[in-house]
């Protein structure tokens, strides 16, 4: 019989510390967050944390710099923006990967509000994931234009519209790693597999009228991990905040190289 042992520090303390919300709160909603410091040598636990919603912002990232702020210093995340634009406020809220600052806590319902990093990632410190691998693999399909012909002197890389608008998409990717770290395929063949986000980003330059090198980049993604552990379960176009389609760009890059096979 298979025995398998979970990896040091990954079993979670459901009983983590307690932050109860001040006397004479109007709008209690409880917060069950993940917290995981590796300098401690502890296990994750989850922390408790009651918010006064009338003193508070709509998004959960109102609600998570409010903790910050007021109940808890020493909680981590990212954030930049607040306009979902940058991508760094991505996490599992609710038990679905999304943007904190567009995620309205209205929206999620049952009283309380779970949130934890992005999953089967490496943990940084509490909601912080380690995404050293996953830009890794973005750098790796050349997210750049490649062109081999001379550049003009007279005026810029002419296109037409209709060639422009199938860049229009794929080009709004904030690189928030939602649908990568949501795809079971990436969960268990990221060392090889390149994910949704990086094929997104491989097919907006294989279809750009502009570029050179569409057969090269075809040629490195035919490979049976680096593409092909795609296997069309569509979580990363569920997943994605900004409303695009990493599933129907991976599946346009296999037809591709299908018809050139043939």
């Amino acid at each position: 019989m298979a025995e398998f042992t979970l990896p040091p520090n990954s079993r979670i303390n459901k009983d983590g510390k307690v932050h109860k919300a001040p006397a004479g709160a109007k709008q209690v909603m409880t917060f069950r967050i993940y917290r995981y410091d590796p300098d401690s040598g502890e296990n994750p636990r989850i922390d408790t944390y009651e918010v006064d919603l009338a003193a508070c912002g709509p998004m959960v990232l109102d609600a998570l710099l409010k903790i910050k702020n007021e109940i808890d210093p020493t909680l981590t995340f990212r954030r930049s923006c607040r306009e979902g634009i940058c991508g760094s406020c991505a996490m599992n809220i609710d038990g679905k990967n999304t943007l904190a600052c567009t995620k309205a806590i209205s929206d999620i319902r049952g009283g309380e509000v779970r949130i934890y990093p992005l999953p089967h990632m490496p943990v940084v410190k509490d909601l912080v994931p380690d995404l050293t691998q996953f830009y890794a693999q973005y750098a790796a399909v050349k997210p750049w234009l490649v062109s081999h012909s001379p550049v003009p002197t007279d005026r810029e890389r002419l296109q037409s519209k209709e060639e422009q608008e199938k860049l229009d998409r794929p080009s709004a990717c904030i690189l928030c790693a939602c649908c990568s770290t949501s795809c079971p395929s990436y969960w268990w063949n990221s060392d090889r597999y390149l994910g949704p986000a990086a094929l997104l980003a491989a097919y907006r330059w294989i279809v750009d009228s502009r570029d050179d090198a569409t057969g090269e980049r075809l040629d490195e993604l035919e490979d049976p991990f680096r593409l092909y552990r795609c296997h069309t379960i569509m979580n990363c176009t569920e997943a994605c905040p900004k409303d695009l389609n990493p599933a129907r760009a991976i599946a346009e890059i296999k037809r591709m190289i299908d018809q050139r096979r043939n």
